[in-house]
């Protein structure tokens, strides 16, 4: 197998999956609203072929689909979804208190132009067709500070080339940090995989909404930072 198959048996996950004991408000959001909002065909016990999903039938027609990698506590998930009503965001987060708190913010805001696929990226993205993908984010992800980790960050070809093929000629990719070393990865690693930077810099973007990980970035000093790349 080589080492960017499209269709692995198994895979490396790092990171975690389980964090502290979730409120019983968040054990009912997994269990009432996740089946309904969850994507199908994207675990390889439900695709085992790996036969590309059609995105229209998640959201019921052909309106653009956006990505986010990693939607934290979906603070920046619900807002783009109450912000653009009249597109459709898929959401992949594995780390299940993250996606119990995605869960709350979603009934809260009514938006139902959301999916959620509470697992590893890479598994949906070795489903989504071709250039099927309008927008992707990702925001705040795990830094790996360690020289000896950082190839599990998500600026790595394992991840960057699936999401090249995923997305949309001339579709946007945004990229946040605030670890100055993970931005330097992002923009030697992005442009290798066939995106175009178009701005980096300390400004967000006019539509911007911020995220529990920024805030505690500002509160403990450090800078953010923005990229955009277009594919």
């Amino acid at each position: 197998m080589s080492e960017f198959d499209p269709t692995p048996t198994h895979r490396n996950f790092y990171g975690r999956r389980h964090g502290k004991t979730l409120r019983q408000s968040q054990k009912g959001y997994l269990s009432e609203d996740l089946g309904s909002l969850r994507p199908r065909g994207i675990t390889v016990e439900e695709n085992p072929d790996r036969t590309p999903i059609d995105p229209a039938a998640i959201f019921g027609d052909d309106r653009p689909v956006w990505l986010e990698v990693g939607f934290g506590g979906g603070e920046h998930m619900v807002a783009m979804a109450a912000r653009y009503p009249q597109i459709g965001i898929i959401g992949c987060e594995p780390f299940i208190n993250g996606v119990a708190m995605l869960l709350g913010k979603i009934r809260a805001a009514g938006v139902s132009n959301v999916s959620v696929h509470p697992g590893d990226a890479r598994d949906l993205m070795d489903v989504l067709p071709d250039g099927s993908i309008s927008k992707a984010f990702l925001n705040y992800p795990d830094p790996w500070p360690k020289a000896r980790h950082h190839r599990r960050r998500f600026v790595t070809p394992e991840h960057l080339i699936p999401l090249h093929r995923v997305m949309a000629p001339g579709a946007e990719f945004r990229v946040a940090t605030d670890i100055p070393d993970y931005m330097r990865q992002t923009l030697e690693e992005v442009p290798k995989a066939g995106f175009a930077l178009v701005h980096e810099g300390p400004e967000p973007w006019d539509d911007w909404h911020s995220t529990r990980y920024e805030q505690k970035a500002l509160r403990e000093g450090r800078v953010p930072h923005y990229a955009t790349f277009r594919r």
